[in-house]
């Protein structure tokens, strides 16, 4: 009888790519939300994030629930493009692979742990 194939390595690439996938289906990137390219810098995205969130404040727009739905998205976008661990993830997983990320990370969600599938990418296969 032969020995199972350790297929671990493979199927994290191929999730990864669903889930970059998933997100690209799935609407605007947070790079679109804040109007910057995708290479843009820290200082490119803040500038951008000041002008629309200023645009979009919920002050500046009162009872309009589309206003204050896109300044959520603003500051969503933000915080992930502003914080270099998370903007990788997104990069590489999109958005649903950083739900993912995060909620593997000790917020106690049953998701997968991407330092996990990272972390497998380095393991020897051993027959």
């Amino acid at each position: 009888m032969a020995a199972p194939r350790r297929s671990g390595p493979r199927l994290a690439a191929v999730l990864a790519l669903l889930l970059h996938l998933a997100a690209v289906i799935e609407g605007k990137s947070f790079y679109d939300v804040l109007q910057v390219p995708k290479g843009a810098s820290e200082d490119q995205i803040k500038r951008s994030y000041r002008k629309l969130a200023l645009k979009y404040h919920p002050d500046k727009n009162p009872d309009n629930e589309e206003a204050t739905k896109r300044f959520a998205e603003i500051n969503n976008a933000y915080e992930v493009l502003t914080d270099q661990e998370k903007r990788k993830i997104y990069d590489r997983y999109g958005e649903e692979g950083l739900k993912q990320f995060q909620g593997g990370r000790g917020g106690g969600g049953g998701g997968m742990n991407m330092q996990d599938i990272f972390s497998r990418f380095g393991e020897k296969k051993t027959s």
